[in-house]
């Protein structure tokens, strides 16, 4: 799938009233989903999805510089509860939410960067997040007429 729309027009800034043209190509590949059944441990375990939002971003080729997490509890239970992790990179984000009361988890991934790939690091947490079913949805974030290319996937091995 082609991600670089090559704008060239002339437009009109409001905020600095010039004219701008040969605009810089805009990059945007967005990949997203929802993961299904998935280990409560798995989900829980805050130490195991930051290894694995840092790896996933290695094998993107996508650069960290900050991950924000939070673990919570599960609503009248000492248990762990649920992980929300952001990951703020030099393209973009990375973000992973999950439920373990639900055996759920979200993930998605934007990258502006041009030599970035975050459909591979979607497939490394999903191989390592073990989901028996899972939807992904990808979008193209740098074109006027971006085709979306949407895949459901269901009982992985």
């Amino acid at each position: 799938m082609e991600f670089i729309n090559k704008i060239s027009m002339k437009r009109r800034s409001r905020s600095a009233k010039v004219y701008e043209k040969n605009l810089v190509a805009v990059i945007g590949k967005h990949v997203f989903g929802n993961l299904y059944d998935i280990d409560e441990k798995i989900l829980k375990d805050i130490k195991m999805i930051r290894d694995t939002v840092i790896e996933a971003a290695r094998i993107g080729n996508l650069h960290i510089i900050e991950i924000m997490e939070k673990q919570f509890n599960v609503q009248n239970s000492p248990d762990l509860g649920g992980v929300s992790m952001i990951a703020l990179i030099e393209e973009s984000h990375i973000s992973l939410h999950t439920w373990p009361e639900s055996r759920y988890a979200t993930v998605d991934i934007y990258s502006c960067g041009g030599g970035s790939n975050p459909g591979l690091a979607f497939d490394y947490i999903v191989s390592v997040m073990k989901p028996k079913s899972y939807k992904v949805f990808t979008a193209d974030r740098g074109t006027q007429n971006g085709q979306e290319d949407n895949r459901v996937f269901n009982q992985l091995d």
